[in-house]
């Protein structure tokens, strides 16, 4: 049985660092797993973003079918994704039978902190200092970020490190999906 875990939080709260950690932590399991980081996949969809909520309809909506068709395909998948709206995650767990969030919880002064000196390969720079400007739409700033309702996992991404969090959402996966077969 594959699965499909959406790690979910704010613009530089630390989902790309632990959804690569807990891959990493299921792969000395056995267990394969494939990253969707959308930040890589929005340069296709989207190579000229506009952050604009239909944009966004359109990228959510694209990789939420993109993991479903990999799941279908029996292959395990993490969606590294802020996905600030409920709907858009929504949409995941209505198209795909073992779904769950892992909500990557921190607050917005820690979140602008890290994200002004991150180093990832794929996410766009100084999201938080385009806050506030005319047209702004960076979530949990300029727009609302919803929080997961019902998550399977919350991690701590604060009081805990990347690795203790990744080895929270690799058990968790274990004892709710893996042996579950």
């Amino acid at each position: 049985m594959s699965w499909v875990v959406w790690f979910t939080g704010l613009p530089g709260c630390g989902k790309t660092t632990i959804a690569q950690r807990a891959k990493e932590r299921l792969a000395e399991r056995g267990i394969a797993v494939r990253v969707l980081e959308l930040d890589e996949i929005r340069r296709v969809i989207t190579p000229d973003p506009t952050y604009t909520d239909q944009e966004r309809e359109v990228v959510y909506a694209s990789l939420a079918y993109m993991a479903k068709l990999l799941s279908e395909a029996g292959t395990n998948v993490i969606v590294d994704a802020t996905a600030n709206r409920r709907r858009y995650r929504d949409l995941a767990r209505r198209l795909i039978p073992h779904f769950a969030e892992v909500y990557v919880k921190a607050s917005l002064p820690t979140c602008i902190e890290r994200e002004r000196g991150r180093k990832a390969v794929y996410s766009p720079r100084s999201i938080y200092a385009k806050a506030g400007e005319v047209g702004a739409t960076v979530p949990g700033a300029d727009v609302a970020y919803e929080e997961p309702i019902d998550p399977g996992v919350v991690v701590d991404a604060e009081g805990l490190d990347p690795d203790q969090n990744a080895e929270a959402v690799a058990v968790w996966i274990l004892e709710n999906f893996e042996d579950k077969g």
